[in-house]
């Protein structure tokens, strides 16, 4: 990636930190994030053009706080704290933070005043996400305050003849109104980027990188069902060619007619010879009497190994084992840059046991799922396999509460595809994100004709994001859900009642488990 302009974010334990990185490079310039304790001559071997500190859930006074090296702002680059990094930067230059008198979470009102660089062209009142319990009270020597709110006298401080910001709020979500603009004038005011990056470099380095990782060996790719397996492997395909061996595992657990699907748009489509593992009876034998999602995805995350291990046998020469793992998995599952909370683990993440024989290849790690799609169409991908809605790894298992048996799966694949289905008439599929039916662990009374029923209850779920790090609930037209709940109850015998999901992400995840 050395050929492009570099914007290093250094993570401090933000659930956003990634979503700051692809923020930046939403305005084509490349960017990566590192530990906050990134050595600092490795900052200065690797020639950024500027550094972003995240924000934390930490105090900088907690013991053990991840704190920022003074070094960071001695190396004549332009640098932005971000919350957390703002208070950071502050207290190693010799400002004053102390716990704010009245914390601020969600939406407030932000008065800027004076000249500044990263407000430059923004109206002297903006809406802004704030998230923090402590708060910069005295500003380091040199500094100006061109923003401010009625419970904190310093939302921002800027050292223009130093290029060195910070920021209180939270410019990388969508809440905040002007944030994009905030973060484009420090990105081509402050550090001079040129905007030259794009998806197309990316995959000429990443298949380069590839190629040199792997050199001569074998990579077995494991095909899941999803759009990000299914790049992986065309990814894979552009690289190294005829060293990649494509399992597609058929779980048992993908939505209907799925599998032909997947098989004819990487075969067909792009020339991937796939080797199909059935192993439905392999997954549902193990699945058998779990309820605890943890459990169920570790356990899905084992067989996916054992499957892969068995089909590897097979096959000469296979050095690495290739996933389409992406950031969010990663963040959700485990602190990887920093000391973020863990949410939930992802079977590509947590379920990979210690006996494992391959080296991992994870090309897309760091990429969100429209980056994702980006790269499919560059790699060739049809339209309507890269625009179906992102399908979980552990598949319908984790839309199945409680126990995963192969009734219950047949059951919510009949009911998954007539919502999917009627979603596509009613020309509602682009417009949402995600959507899907999750079966519950709980039966209710009915009457169909003259006959009393006790059957299952089916939730319908759909949400409209930009990122998947957080979500809106859609609100799709009544009469849509009404003969969604019409079709479901008539066609699929064994469900009742329907019901829809109006939860938002957070406080809720968007898969049920």
């Amino acid at each position: 990636m050395a050929t492009h302009q570099l914007v290093l974010v250094l993570d401090f334990g933000s659930q956003y930190t990634q979503l700051i990185a692809r923020r930046v490079r939403e305005n084509r310039v490349y960017c990566e994030v590192h530990p906050f304790d990134l050595p600092v001559e490795e900052i200065r071997r690797r020639a950024p053009i500027g550094l972003i500190l995240s924000g934390g859930p930490q105090s900088v006074y907690d013991p053990g706080a991840p704190l920022a090296d003074p070094g960071l702002f001695a190396l004549g680059l332009p640098v932005l704290g971000i919350c957390y990094g703002m208070q950071a930067m502050a207290q190693a230059l010799g400002g004053r933070v102390e716990a704010a008198g009245r914390r601020e979470y969600g939406r407030a009102e932000v008065e800027v005043a004076g000249e500044s660089v990263l407000f430059a062209g923004l109206g002297p009142r903006e809406t802004v996400w704030m998230s923090h319990g402590d708060q910069v009270t005295g500003p380091p020597e040199g500094f100006s305050v061109p923003a401010r709110t009625e419970n904190a006298a310093v939302v921002a401080l800027e050292r223009a003849d130093r290029c060195l910001f910070g920021i209180q709020f939270h410019p990388e979500v969508s809440h905040t109104v002007s944030g994009g603009a905030l973060l484009r004038n420090f990105l081509f005011r402050a550090c001079g980027a040129r905007g030259d990056w794009g998806m197309a470099s990316y995959l000429e380095e990443a298949a380069a990188e590839i190629r040199e990782r792997v050199a001569g060996g074998r990579v077995l790719c494991g095909i899941s069902g999803g759009v990000d397996s299914a790049v992986t492997a065309a990814l894979l395909k552009r690289a190294i060619g005829g060293q990649l061996a494509a399992v597609f595992v058929d779980t048992g657990l993908l939505r209907q007619g799925e599998r032909l699907q997947v098989e004819q748009s990487l075969t067909a489509g792009l020339g991937i010879p796939v080797i199909t593992a059935d192993a439905g009876a392999d997954f549902l034998g193990a699945l058998a009497g779990i309820e605890d999602p943890e459990a169920k995805r570790k356990t899905i995350g084992r067989v996916f190994i054992e499957v892969f291990e068995r089909e590897a046998a097979k096959l000469a020469g296979v050095r690495f084992l290739a996933q389409g793992t992406l950031y969010p998995d990663v963040i959700e599952s485990t602190s990887v840059k920093g000391p973020s909370a863990v949410i939930k683990s992802h079977h590509n993440v947590g379920g990979l046991p210690e006996r494992l024989g391959f080296e991992l290849v994870e090309p897309l790690r760091w990429l969100f799922k429209d980056e994702v799609r980006q790269l499919g169409r560059e790699l060739g991908l049809p339209e309507e396999f890269i625009g179906r809605h992102p399908f979980p790894g552990p598949g319908l298992a984790v839309r199945i509460l409680g126990e995963v048996t192969a009734e219950r799966v047949a059951l919510l694949q009949r009911a998954d595809a007539i919502f999917l289905e009627e979603l596509r008439e009613a020309g509602q599929y682009e417009k949402t994100s995600q959507a899907f039916v999750v079966l519950l662990p709980v039966k209710s009374v009915g009457v169909m004709g003259d006959f009393r029923t006790y059957e299952h209850v089916a939730a319908l779920r759909a949400v409209e994001t930009h990122d998947f790090m957080t979500a809106d609930w859609s609100p799709l037209p009544h009469e849509l859900l009404g003969r969604v709940a019409n079709r479901i109850v008539n066609e699929v015998r064994g469900i009742n009642r329907v019901v829809y999901d109006v939860t938002s992400k957070p406080p809720a995840t968007i898969e049920w488990e």
